[in-house]
């Protein structure tokens, strides 16, 4: 039976190889990298050794600030691929009310995750780099999804798709976890 990759909590270090290997191609220091994404440089220190674990904000900061999809800082390259539930990687908010699981990635196209609002939570989702699109349906619960000013309540099984380039916030108002499905889409990388 093949090994898990993310088996032994080589996850850190999974994403601290990716994210050395982006900013050393784009000829980027760290100190530039922590500037232009607005993180302390001893923090992006830590995540390129793989040491501690970085939060889902600091994490998509990363991300858009190399301008790659969150999955390529967490890509292993294999033909075959089972997102099984007890061997994901959780990338949480810093509160711990929104815990997103990486599931899979097209090469820069799209990436599939899993998600877990908590009950009277809300996480405000910073906007994704230009182009991108969201596609988010709740798989149990509700949920209330705010996009430029407007809030949108959804069911169990409903989905919505916006652009994902601007600010968005998802509100669990109710007292049970709403789990969501949701496709990060990249057209414009």
């Amino acid at each position: 039976m093949k090994k898990n990759p993310w088996e032994d909590g080589d996850a850190g270090k999974r994403i601290g190889a990716n994210l050395r290997q982006f900013r050393t191609n784009r000829g980027m220091s760290m100190e530039q990298l922590a500037k232009k994404i607005g993180i302390s440089k001893l923090t992006l220190m830590n995540v390129e050794r793989g040491e501690g674990n970085p939060t889902l904000s600091v994490i998509w900061k990363i991300a858009n600030g190399l301008n790659i999809p969150v999955s390529t800082l967490l890509s292993i390259e294999s033909d075959v691929s089972i997102a099984r539930k007890e061997d994901s990687i959780k990338l949480a908010s810093s509160d711990k009310g929104f815990v997103a699981e990486p599931l899979f990635q097209s090469h820069g196209l799209y990436e599939l995750y899993r998600g877990y609002l908590q009950p009277n939570t809300e996480y405000l989702s910073a906007a994704h780099q230009f182009g991108v699109n969201e596609y988010v349906t709740v798989m149990a619960g509700s949920l209330n999804v705010s996009v430029g000013g407007e809030t949108y309540r959804l069911h169990t099984y409903d989905s919505i798709k916006f652009k994902g380039d601007l600010d968005h916030k998802y509100i669990n108002p109710t007292r049970t976890v709403a789990i969501l499905h949701f496709v990060i889409a990249y057209h414009s990388m």
